[in-house]
């Protein structure tokens, strides 16, 4: 194991050592400016966050919902490029060498700043995985063995409708942990269940050792704790995306409460997690 594959493999044998799941925390990089949002990311290890995903601003993301959506938004036009994003992790690695970053996003971004110089770039800036929802088993030489090859983790989604036959063409090339998404849609359309999740969550440790985390839908700390108690680590995105929104003024600028929001958010969600049996 190399570079961010060991880093997050690091990351999740602590937390099997603590007897507890773990936070994955998604901020949008950029939202709603690149300093406030570099504060929140700076702050997330010490509300609680175990794995950060840093979004990559896209102008078509499919596969989120209104919040994240905006997030993107406001950080396109805060002038946010995939540039400033590796260096708002340059900056974190400043002071932390220890919490994963994942970038998530899409394929677009990626591919016109150049493979090859991204992946290179990615790993002098300190990144750990990458989460391309857009990039499926079958193009895995665009990006995700590229990737693989130079010691970044390639974590791969699992919905409900990844079937038995599909699922090993999912995990084969996939390294870090698996992202399983608790139900089919938009991201922060509906609550996550552990009851739903506790069986494919299973089912796909039957066909990996990897750590399985679940998100969408997870907003309060009750929810974690129950997704927690099924899972390796809940992932939350929306309900800090709308804490920030909600945080703005009238203009759509930051406020001098903006961070606390966030942060004060994620301690509550990561207090949940934390209060949850342990997995196994």
């Amino acid at each position: 194991m190399t570079g961010g594959q060991a880093r997050i493999a690091a990351r999740f044998a602590e937390l099997r050592n603590e007897g507890r799941a773990g936070l994955v925390t998604y901020v949008m990089s950029g939202d709603p400016d690149l300093d406030t949002a570099q504060a929140i990311m700076n702050g997330l290890p010490a509300a609680g966050a175990d794995v950060i995903e840093l979004g990559m601003a896209f102008t078509d993301p499919m596969a989120d919902g209104p919040a994240i959506q905006a997030a993107g938004l406001r950080a396109l036009k805060a002038g946010i490029t995939l540039k400033h994003t590796l260096d708002m992790v340059r900056r974190f690695r400043e002071h932390d060498q220890d919490t994963p970053v994942v970038l998530m996003g899409y394929y677009n971004p990626i591919d016109t700043y150049g493979v090859d110089a991204f992946v290179s770039d990615a790993l002098d800036a300190g990144i750990d995985g990458l989460i391309v929802v857009d990039l499926p088993p079958e193009e895995d030489e665009e990006l995700c063995l590229p990737a693989l090859r130079d010691g970044l983790s390639f974590i791969r989604l699992a919905t409900p409708t990844t079937d038995d036959k599909r699922l090993p063409a999912v995990l084969e090339n996939t390294s870090g942990f698996v992202y399983y998404v608790s139900y089919t849609g938009i991201t922060g359309a509906q609550a996550a269940e552990a009851q739903a999740v506790s069986d494919p969550v299973a089912r796909i440790k039957r066909h990996t050792d990897l750590p399985v985390a679940v998100g969408f839908g997870i907003r309060t700390a009750e929810r974690a704790a129950q997704i927690a108690a099924v899972a390796d680590a809940a992932v939350v995105g929306t309900a800090f995306v709308e804490a920030i929104a909600g945080s703005l003024d009238a203009d759509g600028h930051a406020g001098p409460d903006t961070v606390d929001a966030v942060l004060n958010v994620v301690s509550d969600l990561a207090n949940g997690v934390r209060g949850a049996r342990s997995v196994g």
